[in-house]
């Protein structure tokens, strides 16, 4: 099965998305396409597998492991008040995990629900001109460079 995540860890691997940030242990860090919270990021595994269960042992603990170091990355360029761990994989089923950055100024009504109470098709899509320079940021705070 192809999905969008074979898809675009094909383009990664390529050198071919504008929103990668880094190469990870168990994969790849890029910028979400929707940014619906400004630093909203995917881990995306590579080899691409259908969920978490089917990694095992050493694989799993480091896409996890990375997935915390994604967000640990994410709020010290953010300045975030807390990191969101989303991995759902009901659309897209293929093994991806959202880091998603919360705010202190979010709406009252938005702040202590799901990050998905927000309308993610008005979302800004990413865009390497507006949101290059905190890919940047998360890229550096990981410690590596383009």
């Amino acid at each position: 099965m192809t999905t969008a995540i074979h898809r675009l860890v094909g383009e990664l691997r390529a050198g071919s998305d504008l929103g990668f940030i880094a190469r990870m242990s168990s994969g790849w860090a890029v910028m979400n396409l929707r940014q619906v919270l400004p630093g909203t990021c995917l881990l995306l595994p590579d080899p691409v597998v259908p969920a978490l269960n089917a990694l095992a042992g050493a694989a799993r603990l480091q896409f996890l492991a990375d997935m915390a170091t994604l967000g640990d990355a994410v709020q010290q360029a953010t300045d975030a008040v807390r990191i969101n761990y989303a991995i759902l994989g009901n659309q897209d089923p293929a093994l991806h995990a959202h880091v998603i950055p919360r705010y202190r100024d979010e709406l009252p009504a938005l702040a202590t629900s799901h990050p998905w109470a927000y309308d993610w098709t008005v979302a800004p899509t990413f865009d390497v001109g507006f949101h290059g320079e905190l890919r940047d940021r998360i890229r550096a705070a990981l410690g590596g460079s383009a």
